[in-house]
């Protein structure tokens, strides 16, 4: 049975995924792991694929949901596409990495899609 924080983490995590379908993203996957650490999801839209960070804050307290997809996060994540793309030869096809936040304000949810939200981290 899933603790209060994982499973805030998993509805946050399927609201993404229909705000992302709703959008014309079509998922492959969720919670793609590998010795490196994990894709929250993994889509396509319009021939590119997007690996996507789903970040959701309950409260404001501590910043919006978008500023904890911090410049580690980032590297770890292009980390774990590059060994996607590699273990299922496509590593010439086109990737970006994209965001979802889901931040609630006053009581309200807001989902964003950010789309390139950052770019390819590994130094």
């Amino acid at each position: 049975m899933a603790n209060k924080q994982q499973q805030f983490g998993k509805d946050s995590e399927d609201l993404a995924t229909k705000h992302l379908k709703k959008s014309g993203y079509k998922i492959l996957q969720r919670n793609y792991r590998c010795e490196l650490g994990e894709i929250d999801i993994v889509a396509t839209e319009k021939g590119t694929i997007a690996f996507v960070e789903v970040k959701a804050r309950q409260t404001g307290f501590f910043g919006d949901a978008k500023a904890g997809v911090t410049p580690k996060k980032q590297k770890k994540i292009s980390m774990v596409a590059l060994y996607y793309l590699k273990e299922n030869g496509k590593s010439d096809v086109n990737a970006r990495f994209d965001v979802v936040a889901i931040d609630n304000r006053w009581g309200e949810i807001e989902v964003e899609i950010i789309k390139n939200a950052f770019e390819l981290s590994y130094g």
